[in-house]
């Protein structure tokens, strides 16, 4: 999983400029699926539907560092149950349900509780990405194994995160011929190599831990099956990256942003707001795209060549004959698309995102290198996850897992009663946006419905809707929303959202089967006759139980 790739920033995917050799690779390998969505465009609330296979509106985790319940079932659970171990390397966002913990009396020391505090994975490693540190303290105060790593590769020991890794070295010596470190938080930076050798930049070191990780497991790799969450930082903002990536793309490259001056005529209040964030005033700047997307392009194709590493060790050592790789990322990024910089919002460059899975399997010969259009949600992952695991000795957690199994698709075959549209969500409550629309805590809320040609961009709080045709309008200028002669399709996909959010999501603990045979009267008889008035009203093998058949006590006993 990379941090904010966006799905069009791939060779594959048609980017003109941008070579990626190795997720082409991958691609060629496996299948490339063309209309993925997240659960929720901001990374947590994303991240926690990928590790739960839930969406947001069940699981609650609805923004970065909002806890996941203690008691929320994960892909690490599930695969554990079918004997398969699940393992972290890099960022999750997650932040630990301290308070459910306490309550419960497990120990964050012990592995039950360390498990929790890592979405249910094993932890070789986690590392947010995220080390900034200003006048109300650090934004993330947890330690930071990347920093350690620096300090003990000689780099200054106050911050090397940022002084080093996410600081540009300007090539214009000072009076003591030393270049100037200029912050990579100030994109006019970005242009800069950032300060730091390419080999200890951070992408490198994660796939340096993931080739630690799959060198150790080795000589278990058959015996004990696993799955490894390996979670890049990057390409996620600051947006600077080391020599040679830094010069590999310039002006040249920078595509024409997908915006249109209709976009801010009479603007939905929703997306005015979202326009109005210093993020987005910046991103509709020229000089700002200039400056940022070279280096964002850079990040990608850095990433690229150390995914080239991991395929080579994989294919070095006889793995890619068993392993299934997935691709994707947790959401995209605008780049001033739309006048918006960040992701947040619904359209396609933020919500969409890469995905292509590799599988081994014989059965998946057929549709290798092929795409497929299908309507596909990050929730899906983990049900694919899980029927790869799955023995034949336990039932599919149907009851828990939201998303559906992409094998049949892998495999060339359509699944029956596919999904009419994806979904996602998004909890803006606590960002500056719902102060600009006057909106409370339980309304700042936004959820996209897409069939697949309409996609509806609904809003609590009385707000009016957003509609695009992509098939008129692929780039999502034009909104329908509050046109009347589209008030149809309005209610069409709000009635879609209404069956959603209707669904039966909560009873997580009796699976179907269970209850299936609880109709059935599997549990046996258990004593109680609820309802007869005499023999007639009950079956011939109740009767023998409550007939009075048993033997009589006189009064005297």
């Amino acid at each position: 999983m990379y941090d904010q790739l966006r799905f069009d920033y791939l060779g594959c995917a048609g980017h003109p400029h941008l070579a990626t050799p190795n997720f082409d690779r991958l691609a060629a390998m496996g299948v490339r699926f063309t209309n993925a969505y997240v659960q929720s465009p901001i990374c947590g609330a994303s991240r926690m539907s990928f590790y739960t296979g839930r969406y947001v509106h069940s699981h609650g985790a609805a923004w970065n560092n909002y806890p996941l319940k203690a008691g929320e079932m994960t892909l690490g659970d599930h695969l554990r149950e079918r004997g398969m171990d699940a393992v972290l390397i890099g960022k999750t966002h997650m932040k630990v349900d301290g308070a459910g913990l306490d309550r419960l009396g497990i120990s964050r020391e012990g592995i039950i509780g360390a498990r929790i505090a890592e979405c249910g994975f094993d932890a070789h490693v986690r590392d947010d990405g995220l080390w900034a540190q200003g006048p109300d303290g650090p934004y993330d105060a947890k330690p930071s194994p990347y920093n350690d790593f620096l300090r003990a590769r000689g780099y200054t020991p106050r911050n090397p995160w940022h002084d080093h890794a996410n600081s540009g070295l300007s090539e214009e010596l000072d009076a003591d011929g030393l270049g100037e470190i200029g912050s990579g938080w100030l994109m006019r930076n970005a242009l800069e190599p950032a300060n730091i050798r390419e080999e200890d930049s951070e992408t490198p070191w994660l796939t340096d831990r993931a080739l630690e990780f799959l060198n150790g497991r080795e000589t278990r790799r058959r015996a004990v099956p696993w799955l490894c969450h390996l979670s890049y930082i990057k390409p996620h903002w600051p947006y600077i990256v080391p020599a040679p990536y830094h010069a590999m793309y310039g002006v040249e490259h920078v595509l024409p942003a997908i915006r249109d001056p209709r976009e801010r005529e009479d603007p939905n209040p929703v997306h005015a707001a979202f326009m109005a964030s210093r993020v987005s005033r910046s991103f509709s700047r020229d000089e700002v795209r200039e400056a940022a997307i070279p280096a964002y392009m850079g990040l990608v194709r850095q990433c690229d060549d150390h995914f080239g590493r991991l395929l080579d060790h994989l294919q070095e050592t006889g793995a890619l004959d068993d392993t299934l790789i997935v691709v994707t990322s947790d959401h995209g990024d605008y780049l001033g698309d739309h006048w918006m910089g960040e992701k947040d919002l619904f359209h396609e460059p933020s919500v969409k995102v890469p995905l292509i899975v590799y599988d081994p399997s014989q059965a998946a010969d057929g549709t290798r290198g092929t795409t497929c259009g299908a309507l596909v949600e990050a929730i899906d992952l983990a049900a694919t996850f899980v029927g790869v695991a799955d023995d034949g000795t336990r039932d599919f957690p149907s009851q828990i897992l939201e998303g559906r199994s992409l094998l049949p698709f892998l495999h060339g075959e359509t699944p029956e009663g596919w999904r009419k549209a994806a979904i996602s969500e998004y909890d803006y409550s606590c960002t500056p946006m719902a102060d600009r629309l006057g909106v409370s805590v339980e309304d700042a809320r936004l959820f996209m419905v897409f069939d697949g040609r309409y996609k509806l961009i609904h809003a609590e709080g009385g707000l009016p809707p957003m509609l695009f045709d992509l098939e008129s309008d692929p780039s999502e200028f034009v909104d329908l929303g509050r046109d009347p002669a589209h008030a149809g399709e309005v209610a069409r996909l709000r009635a879609l959202l209404s069956d959603w959010a209707l669904r039966l999501s909560q009873r997580t603990t009796v699976s179907d089967a269970a209850i299936l045979a609880r109709r059935r009267g599997a549990a046996g008889n258990t004593g109680v006759l609820i309802g007869a008035y005499d023999e007639t009203d009950v079956s011939v093998e109740e009767l023998a139980v409550y007939s009075g058949r048993a033997p009589r006590i006189s009064p005297d006993g």
